[in-house]
């Protein structure tokens, strides 16, 4: 759950089974500091770039941040500007950090870490993390556990997904990085996972009434979930789906049938359907409201930001230029079905993909166009955010409404 910081290096995991080791607190979502966006400020532009919120999650509105933090209501704590909040998310593909402070009721990022660490390889033919993984995801953590130390981290919360979830050997990995790093890892559940995407990215959503699917396409698995914006703060949940494709788990599941575009795509063929058959209970369930006029897609996932990034025609990836975009979901199609095509050297030599993507980056393609079937929305909105500001929203939005006595009481 959350974990104080430092990481508590002379710690030891607990039990297997235990995912509560050490001094921690269970966090769940309360309420959420109101997106100071409007309509009228989400317009897309001529060249099809939507006018976006600051990195932070907001317009910055540095006068009315400054009153209100310096206000507040009586009797009423705010998180102090100077204490510093963490969240890491270590996934199936990626460990990312993000570390950053309160600015009025946003928050304004000090640090941030992103590390490749393909932990899930193999996972979906051995049913365990492997080693090799296993070595690279602590090599990135101990960069992880240096910086919560050198920022005086004053609370973290540091998450796993769907890799641990199905490894036999997740626990006993979450119990070694415990030993080796002090970071207390919390296996968070896929519903968990699906929440806290929807609760960090739900902003950038284009404006309207209609009925909206944020999905997060993930590296062993992808969450869908249906929202409902009804005048809160946060969305409505109606309806949520996880499966277990993500864009490193359905590499390794369809695997290569020979060589030449006719086997490339008939390997991208393969690979739609079988993420349309995971998909199909859901597809059926959002069947009446997928036929709206004004429905809304929004997706957050290194495929979106990377077919973005194409679709721009960025020399090397740049989170401003990507992150709040609208794209016409037919030139997301154009584009995977472009490089489903390509052998992966051709898309080594593609801006914003290079080795790492060039692999991984069909399968996502894959797991998009079967999003656009069953919800055929004009237009995709990206989002370079998710998990870890979600994470980050939960921990500054809890301890804003804890009475005094209970954060002293837990520390």
């Amino acid at each position: 759950m959350a974990d104080l910081s430092p990481p508590d290096r002379k710690g030891r995991a607990g039990r297997k089974g235990n995912k509560r080791s050490g001094k921690v607190a269970d966090f769940r979502y309360k309420s959420s500091p109101p997106p100071e966006d409007t309509a009228s400020d989400r317009r897309t532009g001529r060249d099809g770039r939507a006018r976006r919120p600051s990195a932070n999650g907001a317009r910055p509105n540095h006068q009315a941040n400054h009153q209100s933090a310096k206000k507040g209501r009586p009797g009423q704590h705010r998180p102090h500007f100077r204490q510093a909040y963490a969240a890491l998310d270590l996934g199936t593909n990626n460990c990312r950090l993000l570390i950053a402070r309160p600015s009025g009721e946003n928050f304004t990022v000090i640090d941030a870490f992103s590390r490749v660490v393909k932990l899930g390889e193999g996972l979906a033919h051995s049913g365990q993390l492997s080693d090799e993984a296993m070595d690279r995801a602590l090599g990135a953590l101990k960069i992880c556990s240096e910086k919560l130390q050198r920022r005086k981290v004053f609370l973290a919360r540091s998450v796993a997904t769907e890799a641990c979830r199905r490894a036999s050997n997740g626990e006993e990995f979450i119990a070694r990085v415990r030993e080796e790093t002090g970071i207390a890892l919390d296996i968070i559940t896929a519903q968990e996972e699906a929440r806290l995407a929807v609760l960090g990215c739900h902003i950038l959503l284009e404006p309207g009434e209609g009925r909206a699917v944020i999905f997060d396409i993930g590296g062993g698995s992808t969450e869908l979930v249906l929202i409902e914006p009804d005048g809160r703060a946060v969305p409505r949940i109606l309806d949520w789906q996880s499966v277990p494709w993500g864009v490193v788990s359905l590499t390794d599941m369809v695997t290569r049938q020979g060589r030449g575009e006719e086997a490339r795509l008939a390997r991208y063929a393969e690979m739609r359907r079988v993420v349309s058959e995971s998909f199909a209970p859901f597809a059926e369930r959002v069947t009446n409201a997928a036929r709206a006029d004004d429905i809304r897609l929004l997706g957050t996932s290194g495929t979106v930001t990377t077919l973005a990034s194409l679709h721009l025609g960025l020399p090397q990836y740049d989170r401003g230029a990507v992150d709040g975009l609208i794209v016409e979901s037919a030139a997301m199609r154009d584009i995977s079905s472009r490089l489903s095509g390509m052998s992966v050297e051709e898309r080594c030599t593609l801006p914003c993909i290079g080795q790492d993507r060039a692999e991984l980056v069909v399968a996502g393609c894959a797991i998009l166009e079967a999003i656009l079937d069953l919800w055929p929305a004009r237009q995709l909105g990206v989002a370079d955010r998710g998990i870890r500001e979600g994470i980050l929203r939960s921990l500054m939005a809890d301890e804003l409404s804890t009475p005094r006595e209970q954060r002293e009481a837990r520390r």
